[in-house]
């Protein structure tokens, strides 16, 4: 069989590893399978669209993939190492010699013979060439084509530009007034490094608010009144592997899955730690920018884990005048809080979304009835710059419709109706890495669809049973009608799902035949990685299709046992 793989990302260098791999892994026959990628180099936005001080905001833990970890210390990789990390990934697993880089896919169209014939071309190419193939993985990724808005009178603005196009502080220059539109991760970094340079002023626009969450487990303080101070030798455990799955994914009753208990259980959860170590229930330290009661729930949101910004945002609204909330917010964080970055007096302004820029350069802004409208309102504010990081479309235009029968016209991967990764009726084009975890990452979910896609064109057979739709609607957000992303889902719940579908998830009586063949230290610790583990991928390899001989050694080190032992409300800090 013939696969082309389409991009140079994580999903699609994972991809292309698992096609090589799959004769001697799932015992099909020999894969021929090329990766086009149009730029230079392997890692896709991470290495076209990076920027300064950019770090991940998923865990080195949860980001890396089963078989090959980073070896370096610290929780988070910047950019820079991630890629680095991915061109080791491909020495490692002797990727190199089934790419095609610099090489731009024109076109996917469809053979008589129902193959698909892909159209590319090279820089040293005069002419496109074409290459049949048996099935396609798209691997384009989520951040290719920059979402402009329409705002009126942007033009008048002296300098805007996308934020795909932001490098680095120098181009915000000096004193000048600085307005990022957007308050995903990239606007939240933005503004940061705004904030941290000499500029005159920063505004962050926002069009329903946002939920700042800690990329680790904060460590409150207790009694700090008493004069104790965080531990800065433990910086705390990365919140995207805090996550027991206990009873949380792993022995849940169907009922209770497909519930909406779980998830109005951390909906309640979550307010109570924020507030208890912080004072605020709209995000860490939070004091502005509340999403619509409506929306603020974990099923319906994207968390932002770039926080960087979030004091230099609550520094005006933080509690500060005499009174009842000043006295309530005194008495609580005398008993316990999350320390609070010293922003040596600088802000950021959080504003509504920018309705439209006068002809002189004033922006008016939309009455969003919240308190960051009225603190501007009636200001003159004059932009020197406006930076839109407003995401990206989804598109695909080297997918081309057929013209002489529109019903068979290639779909996109808001269509794939098969866990998120393929159309029912057309199983060899795969949409991978296009899912969006609410808290986690893309990567490890993109080789776990991976696996699944290309088992089920491979070796369809060892598919233990029928893939029900029924099957998927616990692990999706509930995302609002309106919400520019669709494809959100729960991290720890859908990658479980996929390894239920591979009978990959392994159970109690399967980790105990492992453990039993340890010895008693290494056997505790698979046991307790296991249960109170995250959902690591490394965990679905050790049993299934893609069973690999090194996962239970791997699951034992130091990396993943430290994910348990650095829990403070488990095992205490006498258990390290």
């Amino acid at each position: 069989m013939r696969v082309a793989v389409i991009g140079g990302g994580p999903s699609g260098l994972v991809t292309l590893k698992y096609l090589i791999q799959a004769s001697a892994s799932i015992s099909c026959e020999p894969v021929e399978a090329i990766l086009f990628e149009y730029q230079t180099q392997v890692g896709g936005t991470f290495a076209a669209r990076s920027y300064e001080d950019a770090e991940l905001v998923s865990s080195k833990q949860l980001t890396t993939f089963s078989d090959f970890r980073h070896s370096e210390h610290g929780d988070f990789l910047s950019t820079e190492q991630y890629v680095q990390y991915l061109q080791a990934y491909c020495t490692h697993f002797k990727l190199w010699p089934h790419m095609r880089l610099n090489t731009q896919v024109l076109s996917v169209t469809r053979g008589v013979d129902g193959s698909h014939i892909i159209t590319y071309k090279t820089n040293e190419a005069r002419f496109p060439c074409e290459w049949r193939c048996d099935a396609v993985a798209v691997c384009s990724g989520l951040h290719v084509t920059p979402d402009i808005p329409n705002i009126k009178g942007m033009e008048n603005v002296p300098l805007a530009f996308h934020s795909s196009g932001f490098k680095s502080r120098k181009q915000f220059g000096t004193d000048k007034t600085v307005m990022v539109v957007g308050s995903g991760e990239t606007g939240a970094d933005i503004a940061y490094l705004a904030a941290t340079s000499p500029t005159k002023r920063v505004l962050l626009c926002h069009r329903d608010g946002v939920h700042f969450a800690p990329k680790r487990n904060p460590g409150p303080v207790l009694f700090p009144i008493l004069g104790r101070k965080s531990d800065l030798k433990e910086p705390g455990i990365p919140i995207d592997v805090s996550r027991a799955n206990m009873f949380d994914t792993t022995y849940v009753h169907p009922l209770l899955r497909n519930s909406m208990v779980l998830w109005h259980y951390y909906h309640w959860y979550i307010k109570l730690i924020l507030w208890l170590s912080s004072g605020t229930t709209a995000g860490m330290d939070q004091w502005i920018g509340r999403i619509s009661p409506e929306c603020h729930h974990p099923s319906k949101i994207f968390f932002n884990k770039s926080m960087k910004v979030c004091p230099y945002i609550s520094l005006p609204y933080r509690p500060s005048m005499p009174g009842p909330r000043l006295w309530l917010y005194a008495l609580r964080s005398a008993i316990v809080q999350t320390p609070v970055p010293d922003t040596n007096g600088r802000k950021v302004d959080l504003a509504p979304w920018p309705k439209e820029i006068g002809r002189d350069g004033t922006v008016y802004f939309f009455d969003n009835q919240q308190p960051e409208f009225s603190r501007l309102k009636g200001e003159r504010i004059k932009p020197d710059i406006v930076i839109l990081s407003t995401g990206y479309k989804q598109d695909f235009p080297f997918l081309e419709p057929s013209r002489t029968k529109p019903t068979r016209a290639y779909g996109t991967a808001n269509q794939a109706n098969v866990r998120g990764i393929w159309r029912r009726d057309e199983p060899t084009v795969g949409f991978i890495g296009f899912v969006r975890p609410s808290l986690g990452a893309i990567p490890p979910l993109a080789e776990m669809q991976a696996q699944l896609w290309i088992l089920n064109i491979l070796a369809p057979e060892k598919i233990p049973h029928p893939l029900r739709a029924t099957d998927e609607e616990h692990y999706r957000l509930k995302l609002p009608p309106d919400s520019r992303i669709e494809y959100g889902v729960d991290h720890e719940s859908y990658v479980y799902q996929l390894a239920l579908d591979m009978n990959s998830a392994i159970g109690l009586w399967d980790v105990l035949a492992i453990a039993q063949k340890k010895d008693v230290r290494d056997g505790w610790r698979l046991l307790v990685v296991w249960a109170f583990g995250a959902h690591f991928n490394t965990k679905f390899r050790l049993l299934g299709p893609w069973q690999w001989s090194g996962a239970a050694d791997m699951l034992i080190s130091e990396e993943f046992w430290q994910t348990i032992m650095r829990r403070p409300l488990f095992f205490g800090k006498s258990a390290c």
